[in-house]
C-alpha cells in the first residue's frame, strides 16, 4: 500500500524568524487529523517563505 500526500493549500508569505515555531505547533497538533504543515523559503525571493497544508 503506497502513502499518498495530497497538496490541500499553499500560500506565499513574509519570512520571519519566528514563522517555523507556527508550522512545528500546527504539525504536532493536528497529525493525528492526518495534516501536515511544511515552510520553506522562496527559490526567487530570499524574503518570502512558502507554507503548505499536506494532507496524508
Amino acid at each position: 500500500m503506497q502513502d499518498k500526500v495530497e497538496t490541500l493549500s499553499t500560500v506565499r508569505v513574509s519570512k520571519t524568524d519566528d514563522l517555523y515555531k507556527i508550522v512545528d505547533c500546527l504539525n504536532r497538533t493536528l497529525k493525528e487529523k492526518d495534516l501536515m504543515f511544511g515552510l520553506s523559503l522562496d527559490q526567487n525571493d530570499e524574503k518570502t517563505a512558502v507554507f503548505t497544508i499536506y494532507q496524508t
